[in-house]
């Protein structure tokens, strides 16, 4: 988690009206990510906390935080603001309205405003979301989005394996082959550079 960013994430997520509980992973984080955590969770009991005791990586952070999970809805943020968390009734529309078990946030649909960055980080995108959609028959176009919302007991029905970053192309392949219904949204896009904590390379 990043420190300087939690406290407004946290904050930005608890003014959507859609948010029913926000649930926090603390994947062992070493710059007292926490003690924020704790902090605003003594003020607001939508706020549920989990621990790990070690640093086991995103993709455990993710199925430890899922099965806390006991709304209807589960939406993915990351503790930074390159999604904007104002768009949840974007996300949830598909799934309100029963056309969807799953929303992907897309960056490269529409005509939402994303931030420009890095060629090779979109070619590596482009390259990750063209193999998984040869071998799950879909087409995504942005699977790699961190951005994503199911239906509750789709997501704590699928086993998650993968600890580090193999969440995406994992949870994308399951859903494939369980026959769910995914739908995508265009989405902004606010990314960080390196200087602003940017790590994936």
């Amino acid at each position: 988690m990043r420190r300087a960013t939690l406290a407004r994430v946290l904050q930005a997520i608890l003014d959507q009206k859609e948010v029913g509980e926000l649930i926090c992973l603390d994947d062992f984080a070493t710059d007292r990510s926490l003690s924020v955590i704790e902090l605003m969770a003594d003020t607001d009991p939508r706020i549920h906390v989990g621990r790990h005791q070690a640093n086991l990586g995103k993709g455990a952070a993710l199925r430890s935080g899922i099965a806390l999970a006991t709304r209807p809805f589960v939406i993915i943020q990351d503790a930074d603001l390159e999604y904007d968390p104002a768009e949840y009734p974007k996300m949830l529309d598909p799934l309100l309205k029963d056309r969807a078990d799953a929303v992907y946030g897309s960056r490269f649909i529409g005509s939402e405003t994303r931030r420009v960055l890095y060629f090779w980080h979109y070619v590596g995108n482009c390259l990750y979301t063209l193999l998984s959609n040869m071998l799950t028959n879909l087409n995504l176009s942005d699977m790699e989005t961190h951005y994503k919302a199911f239906r509750r007991e789709v997501i704590q029905g699928i086993c998650i394996r993968e600890n580090p970053f193999g969440f995406e192309p994992e949870i994308t392949a399951k859903l494939a082959r369980g026959g769910m219904r995914i739908y995508e949204v265009a989405i902004s896009y606010h990314g960080r550079t390196y200087s602003e904590g940017k790590k994936v390379r």
